[in-house]
């Protein structure tokens, strides 16, 4: 099997940056492994280990596509993922798909529901499968699948597949880290399909209705039809691309040739214009400002003088004392007062 779980680290163990980083280089499966789950770590010294790392990989990374799928439970994507995966691989490229997995509420660890129905593609040796928790991250993308995906490009892997947990925020947060976004969306859905239209219109550079097979041929026609319909209405993203509705049937196989075939005048399109290095560089640039906000909590809630405030300021708001902005700013008061006594 290529599917490759966690690798647990010893306690305290501190694997070397640099074999970590030889290893992966030369495409060894179980330093990926080891690498992802170092950069997963809460642990402080595994963080700093992490980012060690990823400044050593850093030179190879980039040239892979990107490529994220969302859609509803339900809708296939673990079956479109593994027939659109095991066309490439035939083709000469090399897949790996970061299969992120709800966070099961009691232990935080994946569930790892539909993951093992990538059978063909978890036994092909150009693919690899790395299932991830959550983590209860909202949008339904692991805190750390941006480092994973460069783990993977350091690997030599061309072709990166990023799958979220489902609909609504995690369009917004996988469009934030890939080159081409794909919605998966299936017929029968009703208002469910209502609910959603917004979002597709503004984040899915690509809708692919899947399931058009059986007796819901006709009814997945005529709903890539609405949506080819509400797509004309709004502006797209970018002025060098106009989002596609296309349908097909991952369970047989039909229309997955043009999945491939898309996303190629995706990126040519997205690169002839400059809009892929804008994306790039605005994706880094959130990436950034997102671990500098994250961090700034985890310290906020580390240090001694605030993380004795908070409770108050908790209570203060839930009881309608004093405002959330007015408690925000006595937290972040109350921060700077440490940080200027430590001067």
């Amino acid at each position: 099997m290529v599917v490759m779980p966690e690798v647990p680290l010893a306690m305290g163990e501190n694997p070397d940056a640099e074999v970590l980083a030889e290893g992966i280089r030369s495409g060894d499966r179980r330093a990926m492994g080891r690498a992802i789950t170092l950069i997963e770590s809460r642990r402080p010294d595994h963080q700093y280990q992490a980012l060690e790392l990823l400044d050593m990989l850093l030179p190879d990374t980039g040239n892979a596509v990107r490529i994220g799928v969302s859609g509803a439970p339900g809708v296939g994507k673990s079956t479109f993922i593994e027939a659109v995966g095991v066309g490439l691989t035939a083709a000469g490229h090399r897949v790996a798909v970061l299969a992120v997995d709800p966070s099961s509420s009691r232990s935080g660890g994946s569930i790892l529901g539909d993951k093992t129905r990538m059978n063909d593609l978890s036994r092909d040796p150009a693919a690899f499968i790395r299932p991830s928790p959550s983590g209860g991250t909202l949008g339904g993308v692991a805190r750390r699948t941006r480092e994973a995906m460069l783990v993977c490009e350091a690997a030599g892997f061309d072709v990166i597949i990023v799958e979220t947990v489902g609909v609504g925020q995690s369009e917004t947060a996988v469009a934030d880290m890939v080159d081409t976004s794909l919605l998966l969306i299936a017929p029968g859905g009703g208002d469910e399909l209502q609910g959603i239209k917004r979002g597709i219109v503004e984040t899915a550079d690509i809708v692919f209705v899947n399931k058009t097979d059986g007796d819901l041929a006709s009814q997945a026609k005529a709903v890539a039809a609405e949506y080819a319909a509400a797509l004309r209405l709004l502006r797209p993203a970018t002025k060098s691309w106009v989002p596609r509705i296309q349908t097909c049937s991952a369970l047989e196989n039909t229309g997955i040739g043009n999945v491939w075939r898309t996303i190629e005048a995706h990126r040519r399109a997205l690169r002839t214009s400059g809009a892929l290095g804008r994306r790039r560089e605005a994706q880094a640039r959130h990436w950034m400002w997102n671990e500098i906000s994250e961090s700034l909590i985890a310290s906020l809630r580390e240090e001694p003088a605030t993380a004795a405030l908070i409770p108050e300021l908790e209570r203060d708001v839930s009881a309608g004392r004093t405002t959330p902005g007015a408690a925000a700013k006595r937290l972040l008061g109350a921060f700077r007062a440490v940080g200027d006594g430590g001067r």
